[in-house]
């Protein structure tokens, strides 16, 4: 059954990112980290024992996605590393257009299970072995870490995945706009919250109060009710500490909230019948807007393989737009903001990158680094 061979093809992938396989190599490209274009003649012989039709299922559906270049007219294609891929295909499978798993307890139960197991294996000491191959895999620029990718700094490779980057590497852009990037990221922006649920999260379950973890009522979801929304999603390969959008001072506690482990990839965001976002693991910090005396919610959504979510602010903290916030353990993972209406006027280029091009097709992210502008407060 396909359904059981991509279960298999999954959690073999993150056993052999264990430095204590059998068949490790120190090569990350071998396991959960290999793309479309390591599927040469021999490389994933493994892989293919599980799932021999991972190249035509590949081609049938989603394999990446089409990212914005900023301040260019290019588009380029990212495609996905396996863990994501096989997620996919564990998510949704079988008829002419997919089968969605949703509610699924033994995938949840599959999906909770593997992320678990990869963040302890990136725990090991033994992880740090696979410090190299990363860096070469995804073409790490070295010379702006804090710490070289040998320091005893880095006792795993979680470690080295939420690596802390040198003074002034991610500077601050335009000192007069009031907004900056949160992540190095894929981002998308959109004025209104409605924009967003009709080009972008599509999940017919999705809500600010769901997001939030609150009821409808609450007086923070109906501040934030008509506002505008940002989300940030994060690559394996980028650097992994969240910074703030604004000039804020941090409101009470982060706020957990249990939940699933599915991608947050894209075509899963866009998927009507499944709301990732608010289904998946998250964390949730309130921050007051220090210019505007309005509220920002800052959740950051764990996604397939994330270890945890780390903050590194507490209650009554100022932070500078730009200044960290805190920090994901390994996987891919996304930080959604949400903004008082009047808060904010997205920068020209984001919004129409982030509307699609075409009616009924979908928008396209921006690659993005922390610092970088996304917005102003709106002219009166």
């Amino acid at each position: 059954m396909l359904e059981g061979s991509i279960i298999e093809a999954f959690k073999e992938s993150v056993e052999r990112s264990n430095p204590q396989h059998a068949d490790n190599s120190n090569d990350v490209t071998q396991g959960i980290h290999g793309h479309l274009h390591h599927f040469a003649a021999g490389h994933h012989v493994w892989l293919n024992k599980f799932v021999p039709q991972l190249q035509s299922l590949a081609a049938k559906y989603h394999v990446g996605n089409y990212v914005a270049i900023r301040g260019t007219n290019q588009r380029i294609f990212e495609s996905m590393p396996i863990y994501a891929r096989l997620g996919m295909h564990i998510l949704f499978y079988g008829r002419e257009q997919v089968k969605l798993l949703e509610g699924n307890k033994r995938i949840e139960a599959l999906l909770m299970e593997q992320s678990k197991r990869e963040g302890q294996i990136y725990d090991s000491p033994e992880s740090r072995s696979h410090i190299p191959s990363f860096i070469k895999t995804y073409n790490i620029d070295t010379n702006e870490l804090l710490y070289p990718p040998d320091s005893p700094a880095y006792k795993n490779f979680n470690d080295f995945f939420y690596r802390k980057l040198k003074p002034g590497a991610r500077p601050v852009q335009n000192p007069d706009h009031e907004f900056c990037s949160a992540a190095d990221c894929r981002l998308v922006v959109y004025p209104a919250i409605h924009d967003a649920q009709t080009f972008w999260i599509k999940g017919d379950e999705f809500t600010v109060p769901a997001l939030l973890g609150l009821d409808k009522s609450d007086p923070l979801c109906r501040a934030l009710e008509g506002g505008s929304l940002a989300s940030f999603r994060l690559a394996p390969s980028d650097y992994h500490r969240f910074h703030s959008l604004a000039d804020v001072t941090v409101i009470g506690e982060p706020r957990n909230i249990p939940g699933q482990y599915f991608t947050v990839n894209p075509q899963a965001v866009n998927e009507k019948n499944l709301d990732v976002l608010s289904a998946n693991k998250r964390s949730v910090l309130i921050l007051n807007h220090d210019a505007t005396n309005k509220k920002i919610a800052f959740v950051a959504v764990g996604a397939l393989l994330v270890g945890s979510i780390q903050w590194t602010v507490s209650a009554g903290s100022k932070v500078r737009r730009g200044e960290e916030l805190g920090y994901f353990a390994y996987g891919g993972s996304t930080v959604v903001a949400i903004l008082e209406p009047g808060m904010v006027e997205w920068d020209s280029d984001l919004v129409a990158n982030s509307a699609p091009r075409t009616p009924g097709k979908l928008g396209t992210e921006t690659l993005m680094k922390v610092g970088w502008s996304i917005g102003k407060a709106p002219r009166k």
